[in-house]
């Protein structure tokens, strides 16, 4: 199964967590998010967090990857 995509940039707080947060809801587990603030990168990891959820970060350009195990 491949990583559902949700690229959140351009978007402002609480947008990028609701996203994510409908994906999760929708039992979507393997995600690769798309951040391009530092506020969205630690509200959209606090939320994988009280989600469960491991994830690990990869910075590209502007750009932040929040990707789910």
């Amino acid at each position: 199964m491949s990583k559902k995509l949700i690229d959140t940039s351009g978007l402002s707080c609480p947008q990028p967590v609701l996203l994510v947060k409908q994906a999760v809801e929708a039992g979507d587990k393997d995600l690769d998010i798309i951040v391009d603030t530092e506020v969205a990168r630690e509200n959209v990891g606090k939320f994988l967090k009280k989600a469960g959820l491991e994830y690990k970060e990869q910075e590209d350009g502007q750009q932040y990857h929040l990707l789910t195990k």
